[in-house]
């Protein structure tokens, strides 16, 4: 037996717009299983022109092709009948930061949440992004939980699109990633390196 995991397509109607996820836990024995999706619409990404009446074949949560016209496969495959939708491929986000979301408590999250709080709602946020549409995301940083976020996704554990992290966020005394912007004297301290505050080559 083997699983082949999660493969995401975004589906577009006239009036709405939402995302179709398909758990795709497939039994191999001798020859793979495949998957036939039915497009009324296919905007490929190559082509200028949307395509109608498309095929595309999955086979080891990969697509092995994309045919005209409504093909089937052979015994034990797969259809999935999207004729009446228009089918993309799942986007890309080049800037996220999949640790937090903009909420009028952002601010005062800081001093409530803990580690295990951020690393929690993380993983909810990538699940959300996913379900948006958005297969692939670059994560520009944060604390590192971003790190174990993406290792996670890989592995199963959580669901969420695929992760290109940065890892540690890194910014000068003031910058966008100083985690004391905004503190009083008192409570601001001297942050450095370690608190993800570089200033100059040299603590960098």
């Amino acid at each position: 037996m083997e699983k082949t995991g999660i493969f995401i397509l975004k589906i577009t109607t006239m009036r709405r717009s939402f995302t179709l996820l398909f758990f795709l836990f497939i039994v191999l024995s001798g020859q793979s299983q495949k998957i036939f999706i039915w497009c009324g619409t296919l905007i490929d990404g190559k082509s200028d022109d949307p395509k109608k009446e498309m095929t595309i074949v999955i086979e080891k949560n990969r697509i092995v092709s994309v045919d005209k016209g409504y093909t089937t496969g052979g015994h034990g495959d797969s259809t999935i009948n999207l004729k009446s939708r228009t089918v993309t491929p799942g986007w890309m986000d080049m800037h996220v930061h999949l640790e937090e979301e903009t909420s009028p408590n952002r601010f005062l999250e800081e001093f409530t949440l803990n580690p295990a709080d951020i690393a929690f709602n993380a993983a909810r946020y990538a699940e959300i992004t996913l379900m948006a549409g958005f297969t692939t995301v670059r994560d520009l940083g944060g604390t590192n939980v971003n790190i174990s976020l993406r290792n996670a996704i890989n592995k199963g554990i959580v669901k969420g699109p695929r992760v290109y992290t940065a890892g540690k966020i890194i910014a000068s005394t003031g910058g966008h990633a100083d985690p004391t912007n905004g503190y009083r004297a008192d409570l601001m301290g001297d942050p450095g390196p370690l608190d993800a505050v570089a200033n100059g080559p040299d603590e960098c």
